[in-house]
């Protein structure tokens, strides 16, 4: 009897975990095929963890190997070294990362080194911005990888420029949007935000490094916040890094449960599930964020999404989407989000090609006939 395939899916963060979990549930279909699911910790709140894996369908991992937080080289070679000994343990056949997290690049580089196949989900993403972390996670890892799925054209574009060979790349769509189509009729409306979820509200997301990690660039961010907020009142689930640093600089931030900012319509909740975090979503007016999958979401629910940077590696959603790329100088934001909210809202919605629910299916059907063909 021919021996099961084994795959090991490794997650890191919270993005990581809508995007593996239709993969996940599409194999459960497939005869003879193992997965091993492998949690780095990378960002690790076993509350908050439990509630992600019981919301998105998720069964517990198989590993949790307890990274923890550090700097990019500790956390790098941490979970480098404690997934080596899970490959040494478990021989898979091949390893799926998802995304640019560390923990990304980390297990990339330790399946190239034994000589295990790396499959990487979400490739071809660039923002061209060499300074952020993640760009460096991106290109390292689609080197190392022997199958890469994309989900836009552009995607396929950026590796071909770079020598990547065409027989590698697959377009299969975006994995994070089946999750978002599947579980967006149970979404559950938030109880205690301090905000009238029944009148308009924006929703906002800030957690990049190059913004929080300063005071002088957060402080005056939050400042035009709580201005635009007198306009249209605004939700921010602050995540704990975040509310630290806001702490530490003396801009608030403290408590426990939702607090208002300086007495400001800027209302700053703790993380929220996912379910939650989607309702909030679909019914916002606004969403101002600095995050990647957010600039996907906004754009299939059709919701206005400013995007607090000055590059992003999404640029599908600005040009067949709702996204709109507003730099990070706070005037340049309030004034772009009072421009959107002086226009009449467009109800309709255009998803790019193949952000049509069926990405982890058909990522699933080739990752098991392209195994069976090597």
């Amino acid at each position: 009897m021919t021996a099961p395939l084994t795959l090991c899916f490794v997650v890191g963060a919270r993005p990581n975990f809508p995007k593996v979990a239709p993969i996940l549930a599409a194999l459960r279909s497939q005869p003879d095929v193992r997965c091993i699911l492998v949690h780095t910790g990378q960002h690790y709140d076993p509350e908050l963890s439990a509630m992600f894996f019981e919301d998105l369908g998720i069964s517990p991992p198989d590993h949790l190997l307890g990274v923890g937080s550090g700097s990019h080289a500790q956390q790098t070679a941490q979970v480098m070294v404690a997934f080596e000994q899970r490959c040494l343990e478990d021989r898979p056949d091949a390893i799926v990362v998802l995304g640019d997290v560390n923990s990304t690049v980390a297990c990339a580089l330790v399946g190239a080194k034994l000589l295990i196949p790396v499959v990487h989900v979400e490739a071809g993403l660039r923002s061209g911005d060499r300074t952020m972390p993640e760009e460096i996670n991106r290109i390292v890892t689609d080197t190392l990888s022997s199958r890469l799925y994309t989900h836009c054209y552009e995607a396929n574009d950026n590796l071909l420029k770079e020598g990547i060979a065409a027989d590698r790349v697959v377009m299969a769509g975006n994995v994070m949007i089946d999750t978002l189509l599947r579980l967006r009729p149970k979404a559950v409306r938030p109880e205690g935000s301090g905000l009238d979820l029944d009148s308009p509200f924006g929703l906002v997301t800030l957690h990049r490094p190059a913004l929080v990690d300063h005071a002088d660039s957060l402080g005056p961010m939050l400042e035009a916040l709580a201005e635009l907020a007198e306009d249209l009142p605004l939700l921010y689930p602050v995540h704990p890094r975040s509310r630290a640093r806001m702490a530490s600089f003396g801009l608030g931030g403290e408590g426990e449960g939702a607090t208002r900012w300086r007495d400001s319509n800027l209302m700053l909740c703790p993380p929220l599930r996912y379910l939650q975090f989607l309702w909030l979503l679909d019914n916002a007016r606004l969403v101002l964020t600095d995050s990647g999958g957010i600039q996907e979401e906004t754009t299939v629910l059709g919701v206005p999404c400013l995007t607090i940077r000055s590059n992003t590696e999404r640029a599908v959603t600005i040009r067949e989407g709702t996204n709109r790329l507003v730099g990070v100088e706070p005037s340049d934001v309030l004034a772009a989000a009072r421009t959107v909210l002086g226009q009449t809202l467009d109800p309709s919605s255009t998803a790019p090609p193949l952000w049509d629910g069926q990405s982890g299916a058909r990522i699933a059907d080739d990752l098991v006939e392209w195994l069976g063909r090597r």
